[in-house]
């Protein structure tokens, strides 16, 4: 089964084909970064624009690597949501319309379902179904049970910005650019951790849920009350990636307490983050767990994820109906196992 994947979920356009047999033969990427960086953030109009006049070109890119002619697909899986409503339309329409010229299935998939699945694209031994899973990424942070295919129980997630999301505020209020993540990893490094200390939201309370606003606001008043922010740029970035780093660590901890499963996956594009990795690594191993991550190239959005996810799904069986719609909102609870 050859399932061709495709991406359009924000500001990335992904197209892969994952084969059920030699497993991913193409997989391309193109990155808006750029187009967005001067504006701060992602501005949705320039990026479905983008991915319109990208997609086409992408897959005739994917079923050249694979040496594929077009008609040798068996199914096309699609991201439908969540995300940007006019960006998840574009993938939509050009994915169902290819189906229907070819006459093969498409599939609407959940874009957290793929970055949950993406660590199992490189055939990790051990790595199967029950496992905790921590989502992290410019839009959610979420820690789920997947039970199974479909089955997932969210355990925790962020009651106000994700993860991702604030470290691209901290990055915007010290103008250090778009996107934060890799920005401010990278000049935490160079900070002295002792030079500020930030609050650790909600670990002192029961449960698994997040919160970041308030750390934000709290780097919000440190710069406001500082003199020379030049002077204290890293080390404002290493408290505050010390507090997400400590936050996410007592979650996860929490989570393989409470739950006794012992096997965590970390996916989405702050799962690179190296200091995250790290700690993560040694409360599972503090733990007697295991951990997985994704490969670089399956942490941030992506159409292999995607393919992966449409062959887990279509091998059982399914496909998309006359009624399925993208859907800017689809929580990762609302998914169902395939039916048998």
């Amino acid at each position: 089964m050859k399932i061709l994947g495709i991406e359009t979920s924000c500001d990335e356009t992904g197209v892969a084909i994952y084969d059920s047999e030699r497993g991913l033969l193409a997989d391309i990427l193109f990155s808006q970064v750029k187009t967005h960086a001067k504006y701060g953030g992602v501005v949705p109009e320039l990026a479905s624009r983008d991915h319109i006049r990208k997609v086409g070109s992408l897959m005739e890119d994917a079923l050249e690597k694979a040496d594929l002619d077009v008609k040798a697909l068996d199914g096309i899986a699609y991201t439908a949501g969540p995300g940007l409503a006019g960006a998840l339309l574009v993938g939509a329409g050009f994915a169902r319309s290819l189906a229907w010229a070819l006459d093969v299935p498409s599939l609407a998939i959940n874009h957290m379902e793929g970055h949950l699945l993406a660590s199992m694209l490189d055939g990790r031994e051990g790595l199967e179904m029950p496992f905790l899973a921590l989502l992290v990424s410019g839009g959610h942070t979420l820690l789920v049970h997947a039970r199974s295919l479909g089955e997932y129980e969210i355990l925790g997630e962020s009651l106000d910005d994700a993860v991702g999301e604030a470290f691209d505020k901290v990055s915007k209020m010290l103008g250090l650019g778009y996107p934060g993540g890799p920005i401010v990893e990278a000049l935490a490094k160079e900070g002295d951790s002792s030079a500020f200390t930030f609050p650790r939201p909600m670990i002192n309370r029961p449960g698994l849920d997040f919160s970041f606003s308030g750390l934000k606001t709290h780097v919000m008043t440190t710069i406001t009350n500082l003199r020379d922010i030049e002077l204290n740029r890293a080390d404002i970035c290493r408290a505050f990636s010390d507090s997400v780093v400590d936050v996410l660590s007592v979650k996860c901890r929490r989570a393989i307490e409470q739950t006794g499963v012992r096997k965590l996956v970390v996916a989405g594009g702050v799962s690179a983050n190296k200091a995250i990795k790290r700690r993560l690594e040694s409360v599972c191993q503090d733990l007697a767990s295991e951990v997985f991550f994704p490969s670089m190239q399956f942490t941030t959005d992506n159409g292999a994820m995607i393919a992966f996810a449409g062959y887990c799904r279509m091998v059982a069986g399914e496909s998309d109906t006359l009624e399925d719609q993208v859907k800017a909102r689809w929580p990762l609870s609302e998914m169902s196992p395939p039916m048998p």
